[in-house]
C-alpha cells in the first residue's frame, strides 16, 4: 500500500506489478489534499474520534465503577441485561436509533455521529471487571475520612484504572476512526464526511486509480497506527491485567 502510493499513475497496473516505484513521488498525496480536500475529512475524523473517546470515558468509567462498587436497587439485574445486549448485532439498532435521532433533529450532525459511542456496553463491562479488583477496604477508608464518591473516583480509582482507561480509549478511538456504516447513514453533507466515508465516495469515481486509492488508504491508516504503537505498552498492560484480575 505504501509503495503503490508513491508510484506514478498507472504504474501499479503493469504486469508483473513492481514492488517499488521507479521514481517515487508525492503527486498522489498532492492530488488528495489539493483536489479532493482530504485535509478536511482528516480533520473531521480527528474531531469525531477525539470527542467520541472523551465522551465515552466520561460516561463509561463512572458507570463501570458504580456497577462494581456501589450498591443500588436492581444493580445486578441491570448489569445482566446490559451484558445480554452484547450478543445483539449493532446493525439491528441502527434503524430505530436513526429514526429517534431524526425526531430529535440530530441527523446530519456530529452529535448524531457521536451518540452510539457515549456509553458502550463493552466499555462498561471492561471497567466494571477491573474495578472489582480494587479492595473495598481502601474505598471504605476514604469514605470514613469524608471523601465523596466523586473524590474517590477521581483521586483513588482513576489512577489505578490508568491501564484500562488507555485500553478503552484506544478501543473507542480506533473504532470511531474506522467506523464506516454509521457515519454513512447519519451524515448526508459531504463536508461532514469522515475519512472512511470520503474514501469510499472517492473510490466510485477513481476505482481504477490504484495509486491514488492507496495514498488515501495510507492517510486513513497512518494516524491510528502511530497512536497504537505509541500507546501499545499501556494497551497490552490493560488487557493482560484485566484478564488476570477479571
Amino acid at each position: 500500500m505504501l509503495s503503490v502510493s508513491f508510484m506514478a499513475r498507472g504504474e501499479a497496473a503493469q504486469f508483473p506489478p513492481p514492488l517499488l516505484p521507479a521514481a517515487p513521488g508525492l503527486d498522489n498525496y498532492r492530488m488528495l489534499f489539493d483536489s479532493f480536500g482530504v485535509g478536511r475529512f482528516l480533520a473531521n475524523s480527528l474531531l469525531v474520534s477525539t470527542l467520541a473517546t472523551l465522551l465515552a470515558l466520561l460516561f463509561t468509567i463512572p458507570a463501570g465503577y458504580a456497577f462494581a462498587k456501589l450498591r443500588f436497587r436492581g444493580r445486578d439485574a441491570i448489569f445482566r441485561l446490559l451484558v445480554a445486549a452484547l450478543v445483539v448485532p449493532g446493525q439491528i439498532g441502527m434503524l430505530p436509533l436513526f429514526l429517534e435521532l431524526k425526531a430529535m433533529g440530530l441527523v446530519n450532525s456530529y452529535a448524531g455521529a457521536l451518540i452510539p459511542w457515549l456509553a458502550g456496553i463493552f466499555g462498561i463491562f471492561l471497567v466494571r471487571q477491573y474495578c472489582l479488583s480494587i479492595p473495598d477496604e481502601m474505598l471504605e477508608a476514604a469514605r470514613i475520612d469524608g471523601a465523596s464518591e466523586a473524590q474517590i473516583l477521581r483521586r483513588i480509582v482513576l489512577p489505578i484504572l490508568t491501564p484500562i482507561v488507555v485500553t478503552l480509549a484506544l478501543f473507542v478511538f480506533l473504532g470511531s476512526w474506522n467506523d464506516f456504516m454509521w457515519p454513512l447513514i447519519i451524515l448526508s453533507d459531504q463536508d461532514l464526511y469522515t475519512l472512511p466515508v470520503a474514501l469510499a465516495a472517492m473510490s466510485r469515481e477513481h476505482v481504477q486509480d490504484n495509486e491514488l486509492m492507496m495514498a488515501g488508504s495510507v492517510v486513513t491508516t497512518l494516524p491510528v497506527l502511530i497512536l497504537f504503537l505509541a500507546l501499545q505498552r499501556f494497551y497490552l498492560s490493560g488487557l493482560l491485567t484485566g484478564s488476570v484480575k477479571g
